[in-house]
């Protein structure tokens, strides 16, 4: 039996330890909660579904997913992007299963009801015959997704009709998002399809991972330090500020120990420099020029890694959207985008594609590396002697790092409550506070679903 809410015991119980700084870690895997995100946070929040580039013309489509929601992203005749549930309205079948393509019209494979770009139902077989004159077939279009928006390329949707607007979501992120995607003239391009593949992880570890937790790079990509790819200094992830925003987003300004990067505007060409100053404020340009790596998360499950890699000793950066879609509380499916400016050359783009090859996705070193930590988290976290009614310290997932002595720093250009290291976890107990303020919000405690 699932249960439809938690306990008020157990909610008392679990605020009292995040109010220490740690987390209960049966529940990174519990089945009911697993059940409880998919209801409670992930039909509540916005989610990232494609860049405005993947559709590029009237009739271009890509389908995606929200959780366990297939959607269909179309272009219509008029040049707008609708989105709809990808789901045959005559018998509920999985109307387009091609992961992109360019169509006037969507046909059902069962039994052949077709549908043009604006979702509305314009064919069925022998329709008069079987069904008469008097079907309305107004009334059996498409069924749209509630909430589409976009914001600097990236569109977004959301499943709960009165959530507050996309722009007012993302917050102080925004101002974050205007210096990665709209630095350059034109704005970013995704090059190639998604990656996608599966691991075996928890949504909320590698959200955790990616948004709030440089501190694991030293150890867990010890191998791009012995390279000689990575710098030895066990701090070197560490300098630059987190910063913590509405929301439970958050982003990591990692620098160096000078405070400046060893490549100006992360190894981007120099030619392109006076664009990215004139198309940024004074303090954006400023962090941009100075940074080495921007890394972070927008809540619940975007990640995103702009970096400098590179191969045979030629850096490059490039910006990496990913979506951690849950298919389990111990499995997702990752969908990985390579985006870079538009206005950067030919020769350049290749080269930093294959820079993130090397890095990112199923084939890339760091990648694999990080894979194989949270395989190891999941395999433990359904242990036995993980749950225990006391919620005993054995048993909890420790998020004191910073917890009594890193402040604020005020000083810091940017929106939202800016900490002096990223190493902190911060961010990452304002994620898990989240999670639960959302599992428990508008919630009147019940013991159990009967």
């Amino acid at each position: 039996m699932i249960k439809r809410e938690l306990d008020e015991k157990l909610i008392q119980q679990l605020k009292e330890k995040m109010d220490e700084g740690l987390l209960p870690q049966w529940v990174i895997t519990d089945p009911d909660i697993y059940e409880l995100e998919k209801e409670k946070v992930f039909s509540k929040t916005w989610q990232f579904l494609a860049h405005e580039t993947e559709l590029k013309e009237p009739g271009s489509y890509v389908t995606r997913w929200m959780v366990n929601d297939p959607i269909l992203l179309v272009k219509d005749s008029k040049g707008e992007i609708k989105a709809y549930l990808n789901s045959c309205t005559h018998r509920g079948t999985q109307l387009c299963t091609a992961d992109r393509g360019k169509k006037k019209t969507f046909s059902c494979p069962y039994h052949g009801w077709s549908y043009n770009l604006d979702g509305k139902l314009i064919g069925i077989v022998a329709g008069n015959k079987v069904y008469g004159e008097e079907m309305c077939k107004d009334e059996w279009g498409l069924r749209k997704v509630p909430r589409l928006e976009s914001y600097q390329g990236m569109i977004f949707g959301c499943l709960d009709p009165e959530a507050e607007s996309l722009e007012d979501y993302l917050g102080e992120m925004k101002w974050y998002f205007d210096m990665m995607l709209g630095r350059s003239d034109g704005g970013m391009e995704v090059i190639g399809l998604p990656q996608r593949w599966v691991a075996k992880a928890n949504w909320k570890s590698t959200a955790e991972n990616f948004a709030a937790d440089p501190y694991h790079v030293q150890t867990t990509h010890r191998s791009t330090v012995e390279m000689g790819i990575s710098p030895e200094d066990p701090l070197y992830a560490g300098y630059g500020h987190q910063v913590v925003m509405k929301n439970a987003h958050g982003i990591n300004v990692i620098t160096s120990k000078t405070g400046r990067s060893r490549t100006e505007f992360q190894g981007m060409p120099k030619e392109m420099w006076p664009m990215f100053q004139r198309n940024l404020s004074p303090e954006q340009a400023d962090i941009l020029e100075r940074v080495t790596v921007f890394v972070g998360g927008v809540y619940p499950n975007l990640s995103f890694v702009s970096p400098v890699h590179g191969t045979e000793g030629h850096l490059h950066n490039y910006l990496n959207f990913r979506v951690w879609r849950p298919l389990g509380p111990d499995k997702v499916e990752v969908w990985c985008w390579f985006m870079i400016d538009k206005a950067a050359p030919e020769e350049y783009k290749a080269d930093a594609y294959r820079g993130y090859l090397g890095s990112f996705g199923p084939t890339g070193t760091l990648e694999q590396d990080d894979t194989e930590t949270w395989a190891r988290i999941v395999e433990v976290s359904g242990a036995s002697m993980m749950r225990d009614k006391e919620l005993n310290y054995n048993n909890l997932s420790n998020y004191l790092m910073g917890f009594s002595h890193v402040k604020q720093d005020e000083s810091f250009p940017g929106p939202g409550v800016a900490y002096p290291t990223t190493y902190c976890d911060a961010l990452a107990r304002r994620m898990h506070e989240h999670w639960l303020d959302l599992l428990t919000a508008e919630t009147s405690v019940k013991e159990e679903a009967k």
